[in-house]
C-alpha cells in the first residue's frame, strides 16, 4: 500500500471501530502535543494508555502510565506512535510482538513521522498502517468540528454533525 494518502473511508473506519489508544512517547507536559492529543481522545470516550520509560508507574491525565508496551496487559486497538521516524521501526516491532496479547489492529504514527520499513513489516504482520497523520485532527476533520475553528476540512456537507452527550465539542464519527 501506499502511504502518501489515505480515503476518508479507511481513517473513518479505524477510528469507529477503535476503542483504545496506546500513545507511545505520551508526556505529562501539558504543551506537548501527545497531551493534547491524549486529552482530546479521552474526551471523545477512548480509552488511552499513556506509553513512556521516564513516567512509568505514574498517570498523565489521570491514566496509569506504562514504560513499554510490553508491560501493557489490557487490548489495545491503536498504538500511536509519537516518536521520531527512526524510533519508529523500534515500537512497531514491539507492537507486531504484541499483536495477539493486545489485539492491536493499526499502527499510527503521528505527524512528519514515516518509516516505511515499518509500515511493510506491520503490514505482512496483518497490521493497518497510518502515517504522517494525526487521529485529533482526523476525528476533527471527519466528525466536522474542525470546520467549526475556520479550517477547510474538505469534506462539503449539508448535514449536521452528529452531537453526544456532553456539549457542542463532543462530535461522534459514523454513529448517524
Amino acid at each position: 500500500m501506499t502511504h502518501d494518502s489515505y480515503s476518508d473511508t479507511t481513517i473513518a473506519a479505524i477510528l469507529e471501530q477503535s476503542r483504545t489508544f496506546a500513545i507511545v512517547g505520551a508526556s505529562a507536559n501539558t504543551v506537548r502535543p501527545s497531551y493534547y492529543v491524549m486529552k482530546y481522545l479521552l474526551a471523545k470516550g477512548y480509552r488511552v494508555i499513556p506509553i513512556n520509560p521516564g513516567h512509568g508507574e505514574g498517570e498523565i491525565l489521570g491514566q496509569r502510565v506504562y514504560a513499554k508496551l510490553e508491560d501493557v496487559t489490557e487490548p489495545v486497538d491503536v498504538v500511536d506512535i509519537f516518536r521520531n521516524a527512526a524510533a519508529a521501526l523500534e515500537v512497531t516491532r514491539s507492537a507486531i510482538a504484541m499483536k495477539g496479547k493486545l489485539h492491536i489492529k493499526t499502527v499510527w504514527m503521528q505527524l512528519s513521522v514515516r518509516n516505511d520499513e515499518a509500515a511493510r513489516e506491520a503490514e505482512a504482520a496483518g497490521l493497518n498502517v497510518i502515517m504522517n497523520r494525526c487521529p485529533k485532527i482526523e476525528y476533527g476533520r471527519l466528525s466536522g468540528e474542525i470546520g467549526w475553528m475556520g479550517f477547510n476540512s474538505g469534506i462539503v456537507s449539508s448535514k449536521r454533525p452528529l452531537l453526544v452527550p456532553g456539549g457542542v465539542q463532543r462530535h461522534m464519527i459514523g454513529k448517524g
